[in-house]
């Protein structure tokens, strides 16, 4: 199980809508830096460092931490039953797979001409209308609503800390000590103090609020790299920080109460692969962003 969680939050890193805080990354990036960053662009620059990471953590998770059952010969056996249960796909279901496929295309490659959010409000408003869900249910989705008037909430907060140079002032005062570094000594450090200052948060959300355009505002006054290597620099580490402790991302709770995994192992095996992801991030990550001259 603690193997699905560190490849999910891998998986989160690398794709642009696999983590709800990277829309809202791009969002603050679009505002403090005045960088667009299309899905593609997202997903080739991170490729590199997720195939790696997606390959290595069920080995290495294999061998520190193996599963105590390594055997399940009743499970295909359950599985088949179920899925005669289930009976042959629905036409609902047929109908959802089409418009996720659509959803996915208009990001990757309609974003020329329609934005992401209109893309998300066009396939919701499609899965109402071919009754994938009925109307009920979109306003019955409590936790929907709730990150909706969330985000709206801190993204203007943000956008007002910007407005009144608040942002610009941190980022004066602290961005003089950065440029006296190497570039690629700055890059790590900056990217590590963000990276690790998760511990002290509960929330992405919060985490990419706070710091992110603070950070970012610092990091472009850095002379040597463009501002869009800058910011996916820095957004690429919201889903590999979710690793670091039971409480760092939504799902890591729900895990950590399953009670299949130990606090001190949610702890221990955090740092470790917080580590690892860092480690690997940086290896692979920065030459990987340079070479490509976003």
């Amino acid at each position: 199980m603690y193997t699905a969680f560190a490849v999910t939050c891998v998986t989160s890193s690398m794709f642009l809508t696999g983590l709800a805080p990277n829309l809202l990354a791009l969002t603050l990036v679009q505002k403090v830096a005045h960088v667009s960053i299309s899905w593609s662009t997202w997903f080739f620059g991170f490729l590199p460092v997720g195939v790696i990471l997606f390959l290595l953590v069920p080995f290495l998770l294999y061998k520190i931490y193996p599963p105590e059952i390594k055997q399940a010969p009743e499970a295909p056996i359950w599985a088949s039953e179920q899925l005669k249960t289930m009976g042959k796909i629905s036409r609902r279901e047929i109908t959802l797979l089409g418009l996720v496929v659509l959803a996915l295309a208009l990001w990757i490659k309609g974003t020329d001409f329609i934005d992401a959010t209109a893309t998300a409000v066009l396939v919701a408003s499609l899965m109402v209308v071919f009754r994938v869900v009925s109307w009920d249910d979109v306003i019955g989705y409590k936790q929907a609503w709730n990150v909706l008037v969330w985000f709206a909430t801190l993204v203007t907060m943000a956008d007002g800390l910007a407005k009144v140079k608040f942002v610009d002032w941190i980022a004066n005062t602290i961005a003089p000590s950065f440029k006296r570094l190497d570039i690629i000594f700055a890059i790590i450090l900056m990217v590590g103090v963000f990276f690790f200052l998760h511990y002290l948060f509960a929330s992405l959300t919060a985490h990419t609020t706070a710091l992110l355009p603070v950070f970012l505002t610092v990091a472009i006054k850095i002379p040597g790299t463009p501002a869009t290597i800058w910011a996916l620099l820095l957004s690429y580490t919201l889903g590999l920080m979710g690793i670091l402790t039971p409480y760092a991302t939504g799902p890591g709770p729900i895990y950590y109460a399953s009670g299949y995994i130990k606090g001190r192992d949610f702890w221990l095996y955090g740092l470790v692969l917080g580590i690892v992801f860092f480690i690997i991030y940086i290896a692979i990550g920065i030459p990987w962003l340079l070479s490509l001259g976003i």
